[in-house]
């Protein structure tokens, strides 16, 4: 069974008041699979960010099979949910939309949304843009993530014990993040790591693998992450390791960085 961890290569849940929706088109072939059945294929998707830096797919009603949903219930916010059922399988009100204009709702994505329906990512089997699997969430086309070489000093320490010690890291700069450090295995001390059953995925990097660090009798568990088989765009950090800034102490050109106030922390 996976673990249920906090990824460093999830989208942060964010606390502040919700910001106002956006919505536009999309060009991507999407299609959502359940049981085995495309229960949504649509060419002309639309993307909304619903809150935050969440953002999802809706698609035009004639694009869904309907005669898959079943009602389930009504929000107070205006949303019909509906049941997906196929075969014996059912995700439990995974599916919903506006069905006419509501106007005791807050909900300010209303308005745009109607005659689109969406699904409980989590819910479906299986999410596809074009021919690619996408996991998590779709890819946010205004969010950037950039892996670039380097010859920064990067030591990680943990309860004064080195465990990483490189001058060939790869930075990745990622949108709304704090700097990640990836380190080649080479310059880890790997004896002091032990792999975790633990995999999370990232739709912007892939299916990320996790290693705890054990000093004496103390372990850090899920403290480090690696890209063992990254999506083709975002090949530099094939093999590479990072750590969590949050946790450990890492050392940048000798000094010690401070550790960064986010999700993970």
């Amino acid at each position: 069974m996976k673990e249920a961890i906090k990824s460093a290569n999830e989208t942060p849940k964010v606390s502040a008041a919700r910001p106002p929706v956006r919505v536009e088109p999309s060009q991507r072939w999407v299609r959502v699979e359940f049981n085995d059945q495309i229960v949504a294929d649509s060419k002309e998707p639309i993307l909304v960010w619903a809150g935050g830096h969440m953002v999802t797919y809706y698609f035009p009603e004639q694009d869904v099979r309907q005669e898959l949903l079943t009602p389930s219930r009504r929000g107070s916010d205006g949303k019909q949910y509906y049941d997906v059922q196929v075969g014996e399988r059912t995700a439990e009100a995974a599916a919903w939309r506006y069905p006419e204009p509501w106007p005791q709702s807050a909900d300010s994505e209303q308005p745009a949304l109607i005659g689109y329906i969406t699904f409980k990512w989590n819910k479906m089997d299986h999410w596809y843009e074009e021919e690619q699997e996408i996991f998590v969430h779709p890819r946010d086309p205004y969010h950037r993530v950039d892996a670039i070489p380097s010859s920064r000093h990067i030591r990680v320490e943990v309860d004064g014990v080195t465990v990483a010690d490189t001058k060939r890291p790869v930075l990745l700069f990622e949108t709304g993040l704090p700097i990640r450090y990836y380190i080649p295995q080479e310059d880890i001390r790997m004896d002091l790591l032990s792999a975790s059953r633990a995999v999370t995925h990232c739709p912007y990097k892939g299916a990320a693998s996790y290693w705890s660090i054990k000093i004496g009798d103390e372990v850090r568990r899920n403290v480090v992450w690696g890209y063992l088989d990254p999506i083709e765009e975002i090949p530099k950090i094939k093999g590479l390791l990072s750590f969590f800034n949050e946790k450990l102490d890492i050392y940048v050109d000798g000094a010690l960085e401070t550790r960064p106030e986010t999700f993970w922390s």
